[in-house]
C-alpha cells in the first residue's frame, strides 16, 4: 500500500513504536532488531521495563546503547506497575503522531508500518488500523500464517465493513499479538488503557470499535510468540477463572457505549463468558442458565438488526 504522504512529497509521519517489557530477556533483543530492520523511515523507539526481576533491563540498555545512533530511543526502567500503566506512560512520552503497540516477545514484520500508517493516512476518519500476525513459536519457528484465521478461528470477512468490526471485537475477539496502529490523539476519546485490568486489549479496542474508529489491512505486520507463559493463554484455571472475571465485567460495563443490537450482543457476550466461568467451576445448572441466555440474547439481537430494515421497507 502506498503511503500518501509520500505521494504528495510531504514528510512522512512519526511513528513512535511503544515497547512494554517484563521478563522477556530471551526475546527482547529480536523484538528491538525488528524496529530497527523495518523500513519505515520516521520512528522512534519508546521502551520502558516494568520491573523485570531477569536479564531483560540489561539487555535493553546495552541495545540501546549499541544503535543509539540508528534511532531515536528513549528507556525507562522502573518497578513494575503493570501492562495498562506501562501503555499511559509509554503513549504520553511518545512524540509521534502514531503509536504502533509492540510487546517485548514479539516482534514486527518489514513493511507493516508501511501499510499501517498508509491506511490511516488515506482514512482521516479512522483512529486505528490492525493487521494480522504470522505466529510463531519460542524458538521463531513458523506456526501459522495467519493469527486471526489459523490461531482464533476469525473470518476476516467481517473486518471488511465497520459492522463487522464491531460484531467481530464483541463477538469473536482474534486479535493476537501487537498489530495495532492507533493515532496519538483518539487515546484523548478513549482514554487510553483502564489501569484497574489485568488484560486491558479487549476493553481498549470495544472502545474504539463503539466509534466506528477501527480499520484492517490483511496484511501480516508482526509475529505473535507462542511461548507457554503468554499471559492471555494460561492452562492455570484459577487464572484463567480471575481473567474470564475480569472480561465479564468489561462486557456489563460497555453496553452502555454500543447502541442495538450490539448492547444486546454484547450482553450476550457477557452470559458466554459466564458459562466459561461455570465450567471451569464444574457448576453444571449455572452453565446450562447462561448458555440458554446466551442464546435468547443472540436471537434477539438478530431481531433487532433486522427491525429498522423492515420498518424502512413498509414505510
Amino acid at each position: 500500500m502506498a503511503n500518501a504522504a509520500s505521494l504528495k512529497g510531504a514528510a512522512p509521519p512519526l511513528v513512535s513504536v511503544l515497547i512494554p517489557a517484563y521478563n522477556h530477556e530471551r526475546y527482547v533483543r529480536r523484538c528491538l532488531d525488528s524496529v530497527l530492520e523495518d523500513p519505515y523511515p520516521a520512528k522512534e523507539l519508546v521502551v520502558i521495563d516494568d520491573g523485570s526481576t531477569d536479564g531483560t533491563g540489561e539487555r535493553i540498555a546495552a541495545w540501546a546503547r549499541r544503535h543509539r545512533g540508528e534511532i531515536a530511543i528513549e528507556y525507562v526502567r522502573r518497578p513494575n506497575r503493570g501492562i495498562a500503566a506501562t501503555m499511559n506512560e509509554l503513549a504520553a512520552r511518545a512524540r509521534g503522531e502514531f503509536l504502533r503497540l509492540g510487546a517485548s516477545d514479539d516482534y514486527l514484520l518489514p513493511g507493516g508500518l508501511q501499510a499501517q500508517v498508509g491506511y490511516l493516512l488515506a482514512h482521516p476518519r479512522k483512529w486505528a488500523v490492525i493487521g494480522d500476525s504470522r505466529v510463531v513459536d519460542r524458538e521463531g519457528r513458523p506456526l501459522h500464517d495467519s493469527g486471526m484465521r489459523d490461531l482464533h478461528r476469525a473470518d476476516k470477512r467481517l473486518y471488511g465493513s465497520d459492522e463487522g468490526i464491531r460484531r467481530a471485537v464483541i463477538s469473536h475477539w482474534a486479535i493476537g499479538g501487537p498489530v495495532a496502529l492507533i493515532r496519538k490523539r483518539s487515546l484523548e476519546t478513549v482514554a487510553g488503557w483502564s489501569e484497574s485490568l489485568r488484560i486491558d486489549d479487549w476493553d481498549f479496542f470495544l472502545r474504539l470499535a463503539a466509534h466506528d474508529a477501527i480499520g484492517f489491512i490483511d496484511v501480516p505486520v508482526c509475529a505473535y510468540r507462542l511461548h507457554g507463559s503468554n499471559v492471555s493463554r494460561t492452562r492455570d484455571t484459577r487464572a484463567r477463572i480471575l481473567n474470564l472475571l475480569e472480561s465479564q465485567g468489561v462486557a456489563l460495563r460497555r453496553e452502555a457505549l454500543f447502541e442495538e443490537p450490539y448492547r444486546t450482543l454484547l450482553r450476550a457476550q457477557s452470559h458466554l463468558i459466564g458459562a466459561k466461568i461455570a465450567f471451569l467451576q464444574r457448576h453444571p445448572g449455572t452453565l446450562s442458565l447462561h448458555l440458554l441466555a446466551y442464546l435468547s440474547l443472540v436471537a434477539a439481537s438478530r431481531v433487532r438488526r433486522r427491525t429498522p430494515l423492515r420498518l424502512a421497507e413498509g414505510a
